[in-house]
């Protein structure tokens, strides 16, 4: 479970700085999903590597929605600087107070359990199985709460003297239906549209305090329930899908003894944990690798900025970059790690540059493209 502290939230400027703060939570939790679901490539662990994607994908969304929201309010979303990207190993935005570490590492049960499930464990979890839950403190869930209740107060003060805080430029909004259903990602136009953007983040994450599926039906999307991001995680682990008990008064409602979800580790590459591109010799087919897997993580970060600050049309772009830094994931992990014995390399997710290609580099990367 994710605890944020320190969040201040009086006045406008405190909201759009939360939204912010949103905005690098959502996109922390994308490289350690991504990487994950890189190392079970053509694995023949297709069953996990889809659900982790499907998790990639709405976090993509709720950092979308976030953006959106902030852009509603007059504010800017800041993507494409250094200190977006975390530091991995560590501790995600917002103030981490739970010793919670997120690496950087190939897919395991472990990973899943004492990390993903960790960020996205929901205040209430449903009696599937029973877990404490410290009340004092503030998880994600809260965090948005927070921030829908702080949205309420403004604008209320607002509409009194006859104004809004909903005072940025529509065109900012992005709704390319090509990426995401209308019916989740939706211009934010007022208190009502912003409070729905956030209840389908905290529901597809954590689900509900009563049910673990996302009501997708319910959403109009066409697309049959699934659990959210935390119980997803949890079939992963168990090894069987969530299914609700067929009688509606047995206990307990839900287990995991659905369909089995087969785990197979032979083939997933031995990757270094929490690789750096600096670790490698210069000039080694690691460290190449590595500096164009980066600098596409980089200009995917400045495609997405130019996005969300009035450009929505631009999302097309940055969208085609996620592919290709599949491309460069996929070469480091076929790439033996100089340092490290038995092992790959890896994805280090670090901030890259133009400036910082020789043109050496520049003619290769263009060869690979």
């Amino acid at each position: 479970m994710i605890y944020l502290k320190n969040i201040k939230l009086e006045t406008i400027q405190d909201l759009r700085g939360a939204l912010q703060t949103a905005i690098e939570l959502e996109h922390a939790t994308i490289p350690p999903y991504l990487t994950a679901m890189f190392t079970l490539y053509n694995t023949g662990n297709d069953e996990i590597s889809n659900l982790i994607g499907s998790v990639v994908k709405e976090e993509m969304l709720h950092m979308s929605i976030a953006c959106n929201v902030l852009n509603a309010i007059g504010g800017n979303p800041v993507i494409n600087k250094p200190g977006f990207i975390p530091t991995y190993p560590g501790p995600l935005p917002g103030g981490v107070e739970t010793g919670l570490i997120v690496p950087i590492a190939k897919f395991s049960k472990k990973l899943i359990k004492k990390v993903f499930m960790m960020i996205e464990e929901p205040e209430t979890i449903i009696p599937i199985e029973l877990m404490r839950v410290d009340a004092e403190k503030i998880t994600i869930g809260k965090f948005y709460e927070k921030i829908k209740g702080q949205i309420d107060i403004l604008e209320t003060a607002a509409n009194a003297v006859g104004k809004t805080i909903f005072t940025g430029d529509p065109s900012y909004q992005m709704t390319n239906n090509k990426w995401f259903p209308a019916q989740e990602l939706f211009p934010i136009t007022g208190k009502e549209s912003a409070f729905r953007g956030i209840d389908l983040i905290v529901d597809q994450g954590e689900g509900t305090s009563t049910d673990p599926f996302v009501k997708e039906s319910d959403l109009g999307t066409g697309e049959p329930e699934e659990p959210a991001h935390y119980y997803r995680f949890e079939e992963i682990y168990k090894g069987k899908r969530l299914v609700q008990n067929p009688d509606p008064a047995g206990e307990p409602k839900y287990s995991y003894s659905g369909a089995p979800i087969p785990y197979n580790t032979a083939l997933i590459p031995n990757m270094t944990m929490n690789p750096k591109m600096n670790d490698y010799p210069v000039n080694t087919v690691a460290y190449t690798n590595s500096k164009f897997f980066n600098y596409t993580y980089t200009n995917l970060l400045n495609s997405l900025h130019i996005t969300f600050n009035g450009e929505p049309d631009k999302i097309d772009a940055a969208m085609g970059l996620m592919y290709s830094l599949r491309l460069y994931a996929l070469k480091l992990l076929q790439t033996p790690d100089p340092n490290n014995p038995g092992f790959v390399a890896g994805p280090s997710y670090e901030y890259v540059t133009d400036d910082s290609l020789s043109l050496t580099e520049k003619a290769k990367l263009m060869e690979t493209v």
